[in-house]
C-alpha cells in the first residue's frame, strides 16, 4: 500500500496547502469579533462595521471554497487509491486463496473501501488540522499569557484523553473487526453449502453458531462503545469547561483592564478552533482504527513476499518436459508431510497415470506439479524452469489443469473455455471444445457457446461442467496437462470422449498426467506411479507396474487402482 499512497502524494500535498490557507482564514472570525468589540462599538462607525463584515464574509466564503477543494482532493485520492490498488488486491486475494490452509481474503476488498472512506470522510480532516493546534495556542499567548496557559493545559488534557481513547478502545475495536470478519466468512460458507444445510436440516444449527460468533462481535462493540462514550462525554465536558474558564478569566482580566472585551471573545473562539481537531479525532476514532487496521492488512497482503512477484522476463513456450526432484510438502502450520520426497521425470509427449488410495497425496501432487502450491523443499520444473516461481500470467497459458472439484465462473460456456479472456478468438474456443470432444454436447445447449453457466456453473450438470473444464484446459494448446479425476462425473458418452481426447493428446505429443481410480483411463498412459502416504510406492512403465500390482494380489495390500476415493 505504501507505493499506492506515494502515487497519491500530490493529492495530499495540495490538501496540506489548502489546509494552511483554510486555517489562516479561520482567524478572520475572531479578528472580526475583536474589531467589532474594540473598535466599532467604541467609535459607533457604521461604515467600519460594514467593511469589516464584508471582509469577514469574503474570508469565510474563501474558506468554504478551500474546504470544498480539500474535500474534492481527498475524495480524488481515495478514488485513485481504489483504482490503483483494486487489481493488486484482487491478485493478492486470489494468491492467498490458492494457498493451502488459508482463508480467502475476500474482506480485503472491503478493506480498500474502508481506507477510501476514511480518506474521503471527516475523520481525515483532523489529521490535517491537528498541526495547527500549537499555532492557535501561540496566538492566544500573544493575547495574554494567562489565557495561553489555560488553553495549553486544556489542549494537553484533551490530547491525554485522545491517548487514553486509543489505549482503551483499540483492543476491543480490533477484536470486533476480527470477529466480524470471522462471522462473515462463516455465513459465506453456509451460503455456499445451502443445499446440503437445507437437505440435512442443519439450518438451525448454522444459525445458532452464527449467533454465537455475532454475540462476540456485539460484546466487543459494546465494550468499545462504553469506553468511547465515557471518554467522549469527558471530552465534551472539558471543552465546554475550558470555554467557560476562558470567558471567566478573560472577564476578570477585562475588569482589571488587562484585556479588552474583543480580545477576550477572540481568544475563546480561537481556543474552540484549536481544540476542534482533537475533539473530532476522539469522536471519529472508530473509523480511524478501522482504516488503520485495513491499511495494515492490505500492506501485508500487497508486500512483494506475499504477492510473490517475480521478474516477468518472458520465457520460451515449453515443450512439455517435466521434472520433480525430491518434492516435499506440508500444510503451513502443520508438521505432517503430505508429500514425502517424490521425484519423477517425463519427456515431452509422455503420459503418466497417477493412482493410489484416498489421502495418498495425489491431488496435492497435482497442485505442486502445476505450480498452484509451492513445495516445502525440492523443485518442480517445466522445461527447466521452476513452476512455483514462473510468473503465473506467463505459465498459466502453457498449462492445462482440470481440478478434482470443478467450478466454472459466472459467464457463458465460451467465456469459461476461453479462460475469461476478453476478445478471445471464437475459432480457438471451438477448437478447444472439439479437441475435448465436447463440441456436440455444447451445441445442444439452449444457446450453444453463449449459454450462461450460472453461479459456479449451476446451470450445467456435473458431467457437463467437467467436459467444459476439459475444453478450458485444452484452450491455447498447452504442452503440459494435468487431469485430476477427469471422469468422476462422466456418463458413457463422456467417458468415450475423454478416452478419445487422451489418445489425440498422445498423438500430438502433449505431456499428460492423469489421476484416476478407474482402470479404463490407464490404457492410454505410458507410465504408472503408485502413491501411498505421500510416497512413491511404484513407478515405471505401465505394463511393468500393472504386473507388479497383479502379482501382489488382493487382500490387505490390494492394488491401489481398485481402491475408490475422492479427496486427497
Amino acid at each position: 500500500m505504501h507505493k499506492f499512497l506515494k502515487r497519491c502524494k500530490v493529492y495530499f500535498a495540495y490538501a496540506i496547502l489548502f489546509s494552511f490557507f483554510a486555517n489562516i482564514l479561520m482567524l478572520s472570525l475572531p479578528i472580526y469579533m475583536m474589531q467589532v468589540f474594540d473598535r466599532v462599538i467604541s467609535s459607533r462607525s457604521v461604515e467600519t462595521l460594514v467593511m469589516l463584515s464584508i471582509m469577514a464574509l469574503t474570508c469565510l466564503f474563501a474558506h468554504m471554497l478551500l474546504e470544498l477543494f480539500r474535500s474534492r482532493l481527498l475524495s480524488g485520492a481515495g478514488l485513485a487509491l481504489d483504482g490503483m490498488a483494486g487489481p493488486s488486491v484482487i491478485t493478492g486475494v486470489l494468491n492467498v486463496g490458492a494457498r493451502p490452509g488459508s482463508n480467502p481474503a475476500v474482506s480485503s476488498l472491503r478493506d480498500v473501501s474502508l481506507v477510501r472512506t476514511f480518506l474521503t470522510g471527516h475523520a481525515v480532516f483532523a489529521v490535517f488540522d491537528a498541526p495547527w493546534v500549537p499555532i492557535y495556542l501561540g496566538v492566544i499567548f500573544m493575547f495574554h499569557g494567562t489565557l495561553g496557559v489555560i488553553a495549553t493545559l486544556g489542549a494537553i488534557g484533551l490530547f491525554t484523553l485522545a491517548y487514553m481513547n486509543e489505549k482503551l478502545t483499540r483492543a476491543p475495536l480490533e477484536e470486533m473487526q476480527k470477529d466480524t470478519r470471522r462471522a462473515g466468512r462463516y455465513i459465506d460458507s453456509g451460503l455456499r453449502n445451502a443445499e446440503v444445510a437445507g437437505a440435512l436440516g442443519m439450518v438451525p444449527a448454522l444459525i445458532a453458531r452464527w449467533q454465537h460468533l455475532n454475540d462476540r462481535v456485539i460484546d466487543s462493540q459494546a465494550r468499545a462503545d462504553r469506553m468511547g462514550g465515557v471518554l467522549r462525554g469527558i471530552t465534551r465536558f472539558i471543552r465546554l469547561s475550558l470555554q467557560i474558564l476562558m470567558l471567566g478569566v478573560g472577564g476578570w482580566l477585562v475588569i482589571r483592564q488587562n484585556l479588552s472585551p474583543g480580545v477576550m471573545m477572540a481568544g475563546t473562539l480561537i481556543l474552540s478552533r484549536a481544540l476542534a481537531p482533537v475533539e473530532s479525532a476522539i469522536q471519529t476514532w472508530k473509523s480511524f482504527v478501522e482504516a488503520r487496521g485495513a491499511y495494515q492488512r492490505l500492506n501485508e497482503l500487497l508486500t512483494p513476499a506475499k504477492l510473490e512477484a517475480e521478474a516477468a522476463t518472458p520465457l520460451p513456450a515449453p515443450t512439455g518436459r517435466v521434472d520433480a526432484d525430491r518434492v516435499t510438502f506440508a500444510i503451513p502450520g502443520q508438521d505432517r508431510l503430505i508429500i514425502k520426497g517424490v521425484g519423477l521425470s517425463l519427456t515431452p509427449g509422455e503420459a503418466l497415470g497417477l493412482i493410489g488410495p484416498s489421502a495418498a497425496g495425489k491431488s496435492t501432487l497435482a497442485r505442486l506439479l502445476t505450480g498452484v502450491w509451492r513445495p516445502a523443499s525440492g523443485t518442480v520444473r517445466l522445461d527447466g524452469a521452476d513452476v512455483s516461481r514462473w510468473p503465473r500470467e506467463q505459465l498459466g497459458p502453457q498449462i492445462g489443469y482440470v481440478p478434482q472439484d470443478v467450478e466454472l465462473f459466472l459467464g457463458t460456456v465460451g467465456e469459461n473455455i476461453a479462460r475469461l479472456r476478453q476478445n478471445a478468438d471464437p475459432e480457438a474456443i471451438i477448437e478447444a471444445a472439439q479437441r475435448a470432444h465436447a463440441h456436440d454436447m455444447i451445441v445442444r445447449l439452449p444457446k450453444a457457446y453463449d449459454t450462461e453457466v450460472g453461479e459456479a456453473g449451476a446451470e450445467l450438470s456435473a458431467g457437463q461442467r467437467q467436459r467444459v473444464a476439459l475444453a478450458r484446459a485444452l484452450f491455447g494448446r498447452p504442452r503440459f496437462i494435468v487431469l485430476d479425476e477427469p471422469n468422476s462425473n462422466l456418463d458413457a458418452e463422456g467417458e468415450e470422449a475423454l478416452a478419445q481426447t487422451l489418445r489425440d493428446l498422445k498423438r500430438e505429443g502433449v505431456t499428460v498426467i492423469t489421476i484416476s481410480h478407474r482402470p479404463s483411463l490407464l490404457a492410454h498412459v505410458d507410465r504408472l506411479m503408485v502413491l501411498r502416504d505421500g510416497q512413491v510406492e511404484m513407478f515405471g512403465p505401465r505394463a511393468e507396474v500393472v504386473a507388479r500390482l497383479n502379482a501382489r494380489g488382493p487382500g490387505a495390500d490390494a492394488p491401489p487402482v481398485s481402491i475408490a476415493g475422492r479427496k486427497n
